[in-house]
């Protein structure tokens, strides 16, 4: 399967998208402060987990996702701030706060799934076929 194939990957590309629409019309001030912050996070989700499937080795995978999860509580926390400081409408708000929590089960689905790797054919060519 190929990085871009990937649902959570997918996911946390659009998300990014979408917050980079809605800081980009703020006023200097807020995307100074809270916008780059928000963007840096959100990107780094995506970011995380394109490096970690980059990797050769499953537990480096493992661990780059794990920053990816890290990244996406920051992520809901900027969020929130941006809608307590009424730069962010409540249904924008809640449209991205929904897709966040999409994407957190999907990775913490994808990190359960990220292990070694057991080649299905080298253990059938293991064993003594049956006589």
């Amino acid at each position: 399967m190929r990085l871009e194939e990937l649902k959570v990957y997918q996911l946390a590309m659009n998300v990014g998208e979408k917050i980079w629409v809605v800081v980009s019309k703020w006023d200097y001030f807020a995307k100074d402060t809270v916008g780059k912050q928000l963007v840096k996070s959100v990107d780094s989700i995506a970011a995380n987990i394109s490096e970690g499937y980059g990797r050769f080795h499953y537990k480096e995978n493992k661990q780059f996702c794990y920053y990816s999860r890290g990244s996406l509580y920051e992520t809901k926390t900027w969020l929130k701030k941006a809608h307590d400081r009424r730069l962010i409408v409540d249904n924008d708000f809640q449209s991205l706060q929904n897709d966040l929590e999409t994407i957190a089960y999907k990775l913490n689905n994808y990190i359960k799934s990220i292990g070694p790797k057991t080649d299905r054919k080298l253990t059938d060519s293991m064993t003594a076929p049956d006589e």
